[in-house]
């Protein structure tokens, strides 16, 4: 079935997500842990995907947590080292879909306001197409409505749609609904997927 448009996710798809390395190399790997332990994070940083503001998720977290205020308010105050550094293979990929007109949107689970800051940091996330924001949105994957806003707005058929997301829960949601998908492990499968498709030549996207 052709593809009519090529669809990223971000984190660790185009940008690493894994903000424990972030914490590593700040406050040590054995003081991590019992901070991540402590402190739901990752739980409080949904709300943020939902539609909440990074700020008003973080701040408050630190008061909750006042031994740990000055770590939890780094997850606002330093973000773009949080989520960094980019994948240089997969935005190759991105880039080299773009200059052959291939339609390329993303479908992230990303705040309304980072995700401009993230734009800033790396300008190849202002290259799609379409955007679909999760906290713009206010809807979140892997939820059946957040793929159905998606066929709505673009007005192309499942089927024709290529998706890549590194979440597994977030894949089954979109080939239920009949996308094409590709788990992405790392940028060379999905080089060797595209090319598979017929989107990359082997060169475009070495």
């Amino acid at each position: 079935m052709p593809i009519d448009a090529v669809i990223f996710d971000i984190g660790n798809v185009l940008i690493r997500w894994n903000p424990e390395a972030y914490y590593d190399a700040v406050i040590g790997p054995e003081r991590r842990r019992a901070f991540f332990a402590e402190v739901p994070l990752h739980q409080e940083h949904h709300k943020v995907d939902e539609g909440a503001r990074l700020r008003d998720v973080v701040y408050p977290l630190a008061e909750r947590f006042p031994h740990w205020g000055d770590e939890i308010r780094m997850w606002h105050d330093n973000w773009n080292d949080l989520a960094a550094p980019d994948i240089p293979h997969s935005v190759r990929l991105l880039e080299a879909l773009k200059s052959q007109g291939t339609p390329v949107f993303t479908l992230t689970n990303f705040g309304h306001d980072n995700f401009p800051l993230t734009q800033e940091a790396y300008p190849f996330l202002k290259l799609f197409d379409r955007e679909y924001v999760s906290g713009r949105l206010k809807m979140v994957k892997p939820d059946a409505e957040i793929y159905a806003h998606v066929e709505q707005d673009c007005g192309i058929t499942p089927e024709r749609l290529l998706f890549a997301d590194d979440r597994p829960e977030n894949i089954d949601a979109a080939a239920a609904r009949g996308w094409q998908t590709h788990l992405f492990e790392h940028p060379q499968g999905w080089a060797d997927r595209l090319v598979a498709e017929g989107l990359l030549s082997p060169e475009d996207a070495a």
